[in-house]
């Protein structure tokens, strides 16, 4: 499939390697023309909050992709977990996982998410997005299971919601695709109005 941006002759690049943002960008007929992830240092800055921290993350990732496609359009987006004003870590190790679960078992949290467009002029714009969700009280056996399921590597707070950790989740109100890695109507707005050629 051809995306809009390259038959009206210029390029979208992702530049991240997430397949769930991959599979999200298709999913709404959006095929990045390529996928370039940035490499750049994500830890947190001192007492930095969860917004701020995926804010600067997303602009950071375009800023540092764009130069490399002159001429093209540059998405990029952070996703980032938090209790309160704790960032959840990317679980890369079963360890991790369980903490991250039992720390949101039975309780509110807010995942925050970002996404910056670099335009072929060079100027960067972010939108952000906040959503709260609410996981029923884990029993051990629960967490048990999921972390020898290994759905959690790589994902932020321990968890992905569109997997078997969609049985934890008591409600949600916000945006689910930004749980998932990528708010789908901000980023389409976020597009339109820096004026990408999507399909109405």
């Amino acid at each position: 499939m051809m995306s809009p941006a390259k038959a009206a002759g210029a390029a979208l690049v992702l530049a991240s390697a997430s397949p769930r943002r991959i599979e999200l960008l298709r999913q709404v007929g959006l095929v990045p023309d390529a996928v370039d992830p940035a490499a750049i240092d994500e830890g947190a800055l001192r007492d930095e909050l969860p917004a701020l921290h995926a804010r600067r993350l997303a602009a950071a990732k375009a800023a540092a992709v764009a130069p490399r496609h002159p001429g093209a359009w540059v998405l990029a987006a952070d996703t980032v977990v938090a209790c309160g004003r704790r960032i959840l870590p990317k679980a890369e190790d079963p360890a991790t996982a369980r903490g991250c679960l039992e720390l949101l078992s039975g309780r509110r949290h807010r995942v925050f998410g970002a996404v910056a467009l670099a335009t072929p002029a060079g100027r960067v714009a972010v939108r952000e997005v906040q959503t709260a969700v609410l996981f029923k009280r884990l029993e051990e056996a629960e967490i048990a299971a999921y972390v020898a399921g290994g759905e959690w590597r790589g994902k932020a707070g321990g968890y992905a919601i569109q997997g078997r950790a969609a049985l934890f989740v008591r409600g949600i109100v916000g945006s689910y695709s930004n749980v998932v890695g990528l708010p789908l109507f901000e980023t389409a707005a976020l597009l339109r109005g820096l004026g990408f050629p999507l399909d109405p």
